[in-house]
């Protein structure tokens, strides 16, 4: 779990992003058979799917795609907006998927919806409340306040783990909606495929990662 573990932990990320770049970057140049943006994709299946009030906006940046359930928004990068490639339309269909999800109370979203405060607050924090807690080591509160990182942190791979049903979902439901609602060519659904499926191994190698950072953790504690 030593060294393995901590290169697993470095490079297992880094291998899958790289590889969700690389696949965009190769599908990006290949675009769909009838002329399609991603946005118009996007517009045509959230209609189709009785969410017209949700819009549909241009973001800066590249692959900081999402889905806001505050605003109501599905926000497209540049990018995929006004892109015509089989990589924008996979993307923008799948942020679509999230839209459904939310609309029809999908029961994993709804339980990230409610986890995502606390998450945020542990996953900001965990690390300055486990230092206090190893500089005060010697003492009770020490102990304490390290088993207290512990937990935070493993809320933070929780709420990994309950990411991981909504993102396979939401591709699931990008996929099927692309081939059969004839918005993407049979030969160019699995070019579509690959993007979301190298864009959810990034959740993936993410959860590995955290989950051998809390095992290190737990072995740390239990050798002191």
């Amino acid at each position: 779990m030593g060294i393995i573990g901590l290169l697993i932990m470095i490079l297992l990320p880094l291998i899958a992003q790289i590889n969700v770049t690389t696949t965009f970057n190769k599908y990006s140049k290949v675009s769909n058979s009838r002329g399609l943006t991603a946005d118009e994709v996007a517009r045509r299946i959230l209609d189709a799917n009785g969410l017209s009030h949700v819009g549909i906006e241009h973001i800066k940046g590249s692959l900081s795609d999402h889905y806001d359930p505050r605003a109501n928004v599905v926000r497209l990068s540049d990018s995929c907006y006004g892109n015509t490639s089989v990589a924008a339309i996979g993307v923008a269909a799948h942020e679509c998927g999230h839209a459904c999800q939310h609309a029809e109370n999908y029961t994993p979203i709804v339980i990230r919806s409610k986890i995502v405060p606390a998450t945020n607050i542990c996953s900001r924090f965990w690390y300055f409340v486990l230092i206090i807690g190893v500089l005060l080591s010697q003492m009770a509160i020490g102990t304490t306040l390290i088993y207290v990182a512990i937990a935070m942190f493993a809320a933070v791979v929780l709420f990994q783990i309950v990411t991981l049903p909504c993102e396979f979902n939401a591709s699931d439901r990008a996929l099927k909606t692309l081939e059969n609602d004839g918005i993407l060519e049979m030969d160019e659904v699995p070019k579509a495929k690959k993007v979301l499926t190298a864009a959810a191994m990034t959740y993936v190698a993410a959860l590995v990662a955290s989950i051998i950072q809390l095992l290190r953790l737990l072995a740390t504690v239990r050798r002191r």
